[in-house]
């Protein structure tokens, strides 16, 4: 009999944790030792796409943190609505004989006490490393450290923030890398050329970077934007790109980050389009990729998306973008938060023209050889049968 997974996720979307469940998940479906259900929150891409490919959705309420999650009245009642979700649930899976429970993300709660009242084995993977508030530092290596057998980090990074002299959390502690492949040819010039006038308002001769991802107040857009405005004075040839949308209810950053690009008069050079479902056409028609995030990344997906479309990555020097691009080999660090010193790295890369072939052939060759998606599901196999 086959070992039935249910992944648990805070999503229907595609981003960083949604598209590195959806790899892991497509992967283990089709191993014939197991049997992957997942539950989503809500409808949408990230379902869409796992039905495409033969898997079982659920769309049931997850449990999930959010802001107010922590107020007196969330927590009072909160007892109440887990007894009355795990039971509930119960009774969707009834015909199901589940073995393992596999939560993906710190925010869904639903797996840690469905698993803890079924006495079933619960797997944890840590996507995120959360420094506010407070009480997030406290309430989380708590929760993890009772309510799991296995506890998977994306990153060094991520296990740094959770387990930091923590014995029952290390103890249960494994790093896994997120890893993924392209399974997509890369596109035409001549459709490049295309993407590049249309999308972009970019010539041939133009050199296109990017931010692919969430627009949000720590992912960098206003940092990146602030140089570019720097960079535009000298180099005319320069095109901006920010890919992405923001989360729901926070449209306004989007019309900030819009505001901020009238203000400096750059709409001519500067463009923001919304989420893209299907990314390599995009990646394959820039020239650079820029990951400036003010905080520290997990592990930071959108850097290694952009190594396997043979492209340079410049990246903020924390979290999670440290193990996966290499300073000057892949393509460039600079200090976290700092537009001057985000400045000299995409001069430093556009002044040598060479380097943005040479960075991105080592870019793919790395992300290929460290990062595969085979690579990642069978350790993950593995966790699966020590649990």
């Amino acid at each position: 009999m086959p070992k039935t997974i249910l992944y648990i996720h805070q999503s229907s979307e595609l981003y960083g944790s949604d598209k590195a469940l959806y790899y892991l998940v497509n992967k283990i479906n089709l191993n014939p030792d197991f049997n992957a259900i997942v539950i989503l929150p809500e409808k949408g891409p990230l379902k869409n796409l796992l039905e495409k490919n033969n898997i079982r959705v659920i769309v049931f309420p997850v449990i999930k943190v959010s802001r107010n999650f922590f107020k007196l009245k969330k927590i009072i009642t909160l007892p109440f609505l887990i007894a009355k979700t795990t039971k509930k649930l119960r009774k969707i899976l009834e015909d199901e004989n589940i073995d393992i429970i596999h939560s993906n993300t710190l925010a869904v709660l639903l797996g840690a006490f469905y698993s803890k009242r079924y006495k079933l084995k619960h797997v944890w993977h840590v996507h995120e490393i959360i420094k506010k508030p407070k009480i997030v530092s406290v309430f989380y290596p708590l929760l993890v450290g009772n309510f799991s057998n296995k506890v998977v980090y994306n990153s060094r990074a991520s296990k740094e923030f959770l387990s930091k002299n923590n014995n029952k959390l290390i103890g249960k502690s494994v790093i896994n890398l997120n890893g993924m492949d392209r399974t997509e040819p890369i596109i035409s010039v001549s459709n490049q050329n295309k993407i590049r006038k249309q999308l972009f308002d970019a010539k041939e001769s133009d050199i296109v970077m990017a931010l692919v991802g969430r627009i949000s107040k720590w992912k960098g857009q206003k940092l990146l934007l602030n140089s570019f405005n720097e960079l535009r004075e000298k180099h005319n040839n320069l095109k901006l790109v920010f890919v992405g949308s923001a989360p729901p209810n926070q449209e306004y950053l989007v019309d900030e980050l819009q505001s901020q690009i009238d203000n400096y008069n750059l709409n001519d050079s500067c463009k923001i389009i919304p989420f893209q479902e299907n990314i390599w056409s995009i990646w394959d028609s820039i020239d650079f990729a820029v990951v400036p995030s003010t905080e520290p990344e997990p592990f930071g997906l959108v850097a290694l998306e952009a190594m396997l479309a043979k492209i340079p990555v410049i990246a903020a020097s924390h979290g999670g973008l440290k193990e996966i691009v290499l300073d000057n080999h892949t393509g460039y660090f600079f200090s976290p938060n700092n537009s001057e010193a985000l400045c000299t790295s995409i001069e430093k890369l556009i002044a040598n023209k060479d380097n943005l072939d040479y960075f991105g052939i080592n870019g793919f060759n790395r992300a290929t050889s460290h990062f595969s998606i085979k690579r990642h599901v069978e350790k993950f196999i593995e966790i699966y049968d020590s649990v």
